[in-house]
């Protein structure tokens, strides 16, 4: 038998889903401990550590930066006596009790799991954006298209989400332009249809980004390739909003939870419980429709209740 002690609950990753379910668990007197992860920034916290200022999560009426945000998150849980460990998380076994959590140096075993390793943008992977990241580049028109009133910005994709960003986007910018690779789109005839008509919106075809421009604090335009032409040309906007698609992280989870299609975590119907009793999820994990700050801290608290109710039936 292990000689490993067994903890009642693991949550693995960070984030307001994390963090909130950090507060939650450790306010029930469930100890637990939080594998914080690594963000793409290079510190736990999450997309938000990718993100400047933070205007619509209620509470905050002057807004804050992404990162304080998080800081104030995981002050917050660790008043209560939650441990935090900034590791990632590289293996997990929910196929025997207790589970098994593995980090580079440490297994942890567990009576349940709340899994929050949230969802990141696919970006392009051109030069200068990721040095502009939060001053004009972005992949989420709900959180950050306020800070863009009348202004012109770019939306790269040709799905469904693409024409949703560039739409939206009309509400605050001047000009609205979408870059697509190819000379038709792939979203709805709906959507469509109402990005084409709709006067703020232009299309440019047959075209990548392959440079985001800018002054050295924030960007200024973008470098675009035409295949048909084979010309390069300097094109001025005051954003750019990347919309190819999101990638849950959830490449552990493979094998060991119900995953969709697309590959988030599968819960059942109003509740955060997955495929595997005692695992529950929260955050953008499990959520690819919201993918709101506001809307994770909400599941990440729904999953910290859910595990105490079951592990106070079932433990």
């Amino acid at each position: 038998m292990s000689d490993t002690p067994v903890e009642r609950l693991v949550i693995i990753g960070s984030g307001p889903a994390g963090y909130t379910a950090a507060i939650y668990a450790a306010r029930a007197q469930l100890a637990p401990i939080l594998f914080e992860g690594q963000s793409l920034g290079g510190s736990p916290g999450g997309q938000l550590m990718l993100t400047t200022e933070v205007e619509n999560f209620p509470g905050f009426p002057e807004g804050l930066q992404g990162p304080e945000m998080m800081a104030l998150f995981k002050k917050q849980a660790k008043r209560f006596d939650a441990r935090m460990v900034s590791e990632d998380v590289i293996f997990v076994d929910f196929s025997k009790r207790p589970f098994v959590i593995r980090t580079a140096t440490q297994e942890v075993h567990a009576q349940a799991v709340i899994a929050c390793t949230g969802a990141q943008a696919v970006w392009l992977g051109v030069p200068g954006e990721h040095q502009y990241q939060g001053h004009g580049v972005s992949a989420c028109a709900t959180c950050d298209g306020f800070f863009f009133k009348n202004k012109e910005i770019i939306v790269v994709g040709g799905g469904d989400s693409a024409m949703e960003e560039a739409l939206f986007l009309t509400t605050f910018a001047s000009k609205v332009t979408v870059v697509h690779r190819r000379d038709t789109l792939r979203a709805s005839k709906i959507m469509q249809e109402r990005a084409m008509n709709h006067p703020k919106i232009a299309f440019v075809w047959n075209t990548e980004v392959k440079e985001v421009l800018g002054d050295g604090s924030r960007m200024t335009g973008v470098k675009l390739f035409n295949h048909q032409t084979n010309q390069t040309t300097d094109f001025s906007a005051d954003g750019l909003f990347v919309a190819i698609g999101h990638m849950p992280n959830t490449k552990i989870f493979e094998g060991q939870l119900e995953l969709d299609q697309k590959g988030y975590v599968v819960t059942k119907p109003h509740t955060t419980q997955t495929s595997v009793e005692g695992v529950f999820a929260g955050g953008d994990v499990a959520d690819h429709i919201y993918r709101q700050a506001v809307t994770a801290a909400g599941t990440g608290c729904m999953a910290a209740l859910d595990c105490e109710r079951w592990l106070r039936e079932k433990i």
